[in-house]
Order: structure tokens, then sequence, then C-alpha cells
């Protein structure tokens, strides 16, 4: 087009990035960037365009510097930015810019509310949720069904499966999303009936299943350890041809797993055509909360060969495994592997290395991941304190437990009656029965 000297449009750069953001070909979007700003044709609907291609390669800093550098905005921009935000894990500023949008005059649309309402649920921003819900009852912003599925999966997500459910009765019409945030939030709530129960209605009104509505059930049925539901299930998903999906594949590792059934897990994940990290993972809890230490860390040792780079439930897990064994060389094999990667730095990976050194008998070693944590929360402090307890330490313990209140944590019942326990020495009990009488 260039080469025959025909000129472009606003139109024309608009489906470019269209195409280079669907493409996610970042190097070409770039260059019709550059061909706009030579050219001149800035104007709110092409930067608009240019924001959403930026958004789409996953650049939310050039998408924020264009959305700042624009000279005039309109509630698509704006929306651009809320969900580019929302959509890359940094749901704090899309509540943050939310208020100020509106501040300046701007009336949110259907997709600005969706997308704040998508930060509520990942930020659990309750009350911003119930003050926007509050707004859209009142008819300040358009209600559709994707706004309401969106509250559904909102309250549901903060915990308030009732408030979700009070939302989706009182919804004209529904769609699979909307069952699926419901039946999801039962499950995640700990429901599973309930769950169960909304899934054969949703059967009975032949709404459309898909694979995140049998992730949901399955949950249910994992919480319920309702194995033979759990089964039916399965027979439906080969029946559906869905076992390919890897969140589904995923998600019945996890289900058998967690009904005792690690064969059939096993197996499963074994079949799977594609196996990532939180497929493994699934695997590697399910053995280490079964007891199946030795398999677990087998399980780990074949994610590695299979190429699969734990997370840090991973190393959690068999860091776990590794202490029930009082397998001191694997625990410190994966310190090593651990220490080379941001899991360090997590504060259940520091707890799960501090049980499994104290566990060994390795109080020293316990003592200088604790040291070298970046963070300590309340579980890092009993953590130490049982460790110390374990290998017959109550002064460490005791001393450990007056830092930990010295730190602002709450000394609780478990705390306190591991020290006491320990306290052999009249001295130590005294000084222990002294700190509760404080």
């Amino acid at each position: 087009m260039l080469a025959t000297g025909v000129k472009g449009n606003s139109l024309t750069f608009v489906c470019l990035l269209k195409s280079c953001g669907e493409q996610c070909d970042a190097k070409l979007g770039r260059q019709v960037h550059c061909c706009i700003v030579k050219g001149g044709w800035s104007n709110v609907i092409v930067d608009s365009a240019v924001a959403h291609f930026y958004a789409q390669c996953g650049d939310v800093t050039a998408t924020s510097t264009v959305f700042d550098r624009m000279a005039s905005r309109d509630v698509v921009s704006w929306t651009t930015m809320i969900t580019a935000y929302v959509q890359h894990g940094h749901g704090d500023k899309a509540l943050q810019m939310f208020p100020t949008m509106v501040a300046e005059g701007f009336r949110p649309n259907e997709f600005t509310v969706c997308s704040v309402l998508k930060a509520c649920a990942e930020e659990k921003a309750l009350r911003f949720g119930k003050q926007l819900h509050g707004a859209v009852v009142k008819k300040l912003y358009k209600y559709d069904i994707h706004v309401g599925s969106a509250l559904v999966t909102m309250y549901a997500r903060c915990g308030e499966v009732f408030g979700a459910q009070a939302v989706f009765d009182k919804m004209p019409r529904r769609n699979t999303i909307t069952w699926t945030s419901m039946i999801s939030g039962y499950a995640q709530s700990g429901y599973g009936e309930e769950a169960v129960l909304l899934f054969r209605k949703m059967k009975m009104r032949r709404v459309f299943v898909n694979n995140l509505t049998i992730v949901g059930l399955l949950s249910a049925c994992g919480s319920m350890q309702s194995i033979y539901l759990g089964k039916e299930l399965h027979a439906q998903i080969i029946k559906k041809c869905m076992g390919d999906n890897l969140q589904v594949g995923t998600t019945l590792v996890w289900f058998y797993s967690k009904c005792g059934e690690h064969s059939y897990a096993a197996r499963i994940l074994g079949a799977m055509p594609d196996r990532d990290a939180v497929a493994w993972t699934a695997m590697i809890s399910g053995y280490s909360n079964l007891g199946h230490n030795v398999e677990a860390l087998k399980s780990l040792d074949e994610m590695l060969w299979d190429g699969v780079t734990p997370n840090t439930y991973t190393y959690s897990s068999a860091l776990k495994a590794c202490a029930r064994l009082e397998a001191l060389r694997d625990g410190r094999r994966i310190h090593g592997v651990v220490n080379m990667t941001q899991a360090f730095s997590n504060v259940f990976v520091g707890c799960s290395l501090i049980d499994m050194y104290m566990r060994c008998g390795k109080v020293n070693e316990a003592r200088r991941v604790f040291d070298a944590m970046p963070e300590h929360n309340l579980v890092t402090w009993k953590v130490m304190i049982a460790g110390f307890t374990q290998n017959g330490l109550s002064e460490e313990a005791l001393k450990y437990m007056y830092l930990m209140q010295q730190e602002g944590y709450v000394v609780d019942d478990f705390v306190l009656s591991t020290v006491l326990t320990s306290c052999g020495d009249l001295q130590l009990k005294s000084d222990c029965i002294s700190f509760l009488a404080q």
C-alpha cells in the first residue's frame, strides 16, 4: 500500500493495530505506532487503539505511557487502561483509576464495570464491589448479563457466596459463565452439595457446559470427597472429549489425589498430552498429603526430567515430604535449587525449609533460613518455636516466643502450650507462667 503511494488514514491504522494485537506482533505494532506519531495521525480513536495493542502484547508500561500522553480521552480509552491493569495482575491500580475516571465526568460502560468488578474479585475488595453493585442497582451504570455474571463472580471470589446467590437469583437471564461462576463459588467456599445441585439444575435447563463448569464441579466433588460422583463426571469428560484440556486434566489429578486414589491420578497425569507446573504440583501435593512421601519426591524428579520448572507450591509440597522422611540430602538438594529462583523469598517455601531442617535435627540451618527470609508471618514463628521444642531446646523456644511478641504477633494458645509442655526445668516453667500472667 505504501509502496504504491497510497496514504493511510485513521481507520487504516486502527485495523493494522488490531491485527498486530491479535497476533501479538509487537515489532510491527511498534512500527505502526511510529508511523502514527511521525504522520501526526494521533487522535482519541487511534491512541486508544495503540493503547489496546500494547495491552494485548502484555506491555502495561507502554499502555500507561500512551494513555498518559493522550491529549483527550473517552470512555473507551479509560476502559482500555483499566482492563489492561486488571488483565495483567494490577487490580489495585485499576481500583485507584476508576474513581478518577468518574470524577473527570466519564460515565463507565458495561465493559468498564465488568473489568472493575474483576479487579474487586482479584483484590478481594468486597466493600468497593458492593459500592459498585449499589450504583448498578440505582441504574447509574448499564446492567446486562455480563455485569450480572461479573457481580456473581466478585461476591463468590470474596467469600460472599450467599451474596452471589442473591444476585444470581435476581438475574432475568443467565448464561454459561453465570452458572459456572456460581458453581465455582459454592465449590471454593466448601458448599459441595449446593454446587452439585446447581449443576443438575443447569443440565435440566440445557445450558451449555464448558471446561470451567467441569472444573468447578470437580472441585466440589473433591471438597466432598465424593468419588462416585467424580467418576461419573470423569466418564462424561471422556464422552465429550474434554480430557485433553489442561485445566480439566489438572483438576482430575487433584480430585483423585484428594480422594486418595493416587493410582488414578498418576494414570491421568501420564496420559495428559501437556503437563505444566500446576498439573505436576497437583500430583506431588496429592502424594505428600496422603503420606506417600517417596512417590512425591520421585514425581518431583520426573517433573524436572520433563523440563517443567516447579513453582512455590511444588517446592513446599516436596519439602513437606522430605521433612516426614527426614530426607536431609533431598531437602538440601531442593534448597540449593530454590536459592537460585525467586521461590526463596516466598514465605511458605521458607516455612517448609525451616520445618524440614528442624525435623532432620539441623537447628542451625533452620535458623539461617529464618534469618535470611525477607519477611516472617505467624506461621514462620510457630514453625521455629515448634522446631526448637522438638529438638529439646526449650530456652530457645521461650526466647523466640518473646521475640515473636516484640514483633507484634499475638502469642496464641498453640504457642503457649507448645513452649510450656517443653519446659521441663522449673525455672523455665516459671518464666513461661510469668509470660502468661502479663
